[in-house]
């Protein structure tokens, strides 16, 4: 790998939605001189770190030093005041991902990261007019999908606590706890009032599945990665080889839903696919571009079709474009979400933390494609609620289409 000599392990936001973040963690060398022990202290080590690795020089056009001298005229009496006055400085830079995490938030990440946490399995988003939660998905064969519950039901309340008085970046506590613990989930489904009461798991948040599929071209790997942990880049090896060994003649790699996630699970998968070229390019506040590559001879060369869609985000991201741009792989879908930005984690002294943006990463055509998205080579819109893997499904079969006609040109191309 290219990038300087520091901790490379990047995280992945795990609150209520999952990813859209590429994180790392980084050392700190504070500008100024950190507080003792005490809630105001907690401030002060904030600003620091925002002062020191903040991609953006100007703050988003404030006065940083000014912030600090305003932060630290306050009496903090306790914690909670403290992490107030965090959250409030994280606001004022008007970055999404710059912001704070408590103690709780920072274990709900932690845990997830791995691929394993406990909890129902649901991810939800935040209704903005209602500041209803509203579910974006249920894992596969977690409590939470077992029960019945649907991308689309409006989240009323949770053991009797109406959810727009939840902070969503504050609701882990509310979906996670120990195994075998009960919560009561009150949920909107069109005109239809439903409960449930739904017994929290260990719930695996690797769940890559893949399968052998046929086709007038030949038989085909369909592999299906809804996130990247610490985990996907081993179980995405497990699947080529196995289907290298069943002699597929191409590959379906599905990240539609993909928010992201651990960015070296990205590299290292796009590593798979990729012997030879650029895979993306970090450039942070005070240091010169630094270039990542493919480095050794990818497990398959044969032809490849990727399906994205406006939720394929992240590390999804990373992968799509080195693989689009080093023309190894065909787009197909909708354009991606649009996240060029890197995150660093850093921590508090009180166990909390902070993310951070330390930096812009390019395609390897050198384009940031943060709020642009990456466009697909063969554009098709999905229908709402289609089904997946199926002669309903669109873009799936497009994306067939296209694999067994590059199949079919790979084949009859002469041997070099």
């Amino acid at each position: 790998m290219a990038l300087r000599p520091k901790p490379w392990k990047p995280l992945t936001r795990i609150s209520l939605s999952i990813g859209m973040l590429l994180l790392l963690i980084a050392p700190v060398a504070p500008s100024q001189a950190v507080l003792k022990d005490s809630p105001k202290a907690l401030v002060d080590q904030a600003w620091q770190i925002v002062q020191h690795n903040y991609v953006d020089r100007s703050f988003n056009k404030q006065d940083w030093t000014a912030v600090r001298s305003r932060l630290l005229q306050p009496t903090y009496t306790s914690t909670a005041a403290a992490y107030s006055a965090i959250e409030t400085m994280m606001e004022s830079l008007g970055d999404p991902y710059t912001r704070f995490l408590t103690p709780a938030a920072l274990k709900d990440l932690t845990q997830n990261v791995s691929g394993d946490f406990v909890g129902v399995g649901l991810t939800v988003s935040l209704d903005p007019a209602t500041r209803e939660w509203v579910v974006e998905k249920a894992f596969t064969e977690s409590p939470a999908a077992i029960a019945g519950l649907k991308p689309q039901d409006v989240v009323v309340s949770l053991n009797g606590k109406p959810t727009p008085t939840i902070d969503p970046a504050k609701a882990g506590p509310y979906l996670v706890g120990s195994v075998g613990s009960k919560i009561a989930v009150q949920v909107r489904r069109g005109k239809e009032n439903l409960s449930y009461t739904l017994v929290r798991e260990h719930i695996n948040l690797n769940p890559l599945t893949y399968q052998t599929i046929a086709s007038k071209a030949g038989k085909i790997g369909y592999i299906r990665l809804p996130i990247f942990t610490t985990k996907s880049s081993d179980s995405m090896q497990a699947a080529i080889k196995t289907l290298e060994s069943q002699q597929v003649a191409g590959y379906l790699l599905d990240l539609r839903g993909n928010p992201g996630g651990v960015l070296d699970a990205g590299i290292a998968i796009t590593r798979m696919w990729l012997s030879q070229g650029t895979i993306l390019s970090v450039q942070e506040r005070d240091n010169p571009q630094e270039i990542v590559k493919a480095n050794s001879a990818a497990l398959t060369n044969k032809p490849l079709v990727v399906l994205v869609d406006h939720q394929s985000a992240s590390a999804s991201e990373v992968l799509s474009a080195a693989l689009q741009d080093n023309k190894r792989a065909v787009l197909v879908g909708t354009t991606t979400f649009g996240k060029g930005l890197v995150q660093s984690f850093e921590p508090l002294n009180d166990n909390s933390g902070v993310l951070v943006t330390i930096a812009k990463y390019f395609t390897p055509n050198g384009q940031n494609i943060h709020k642009a998205g990456i466009k697909p080579n063969v554009a098709v819109e999905a229908k709402a609620e289609q089904p997946s893997v199926s002669e309903g499904d669109r873009q799936y079969q497009t994306a067939l289409e296209v694999l067994s006609q590059n199949i079919r040109q790979s084949a009859s191309a002469p041997s070099k």
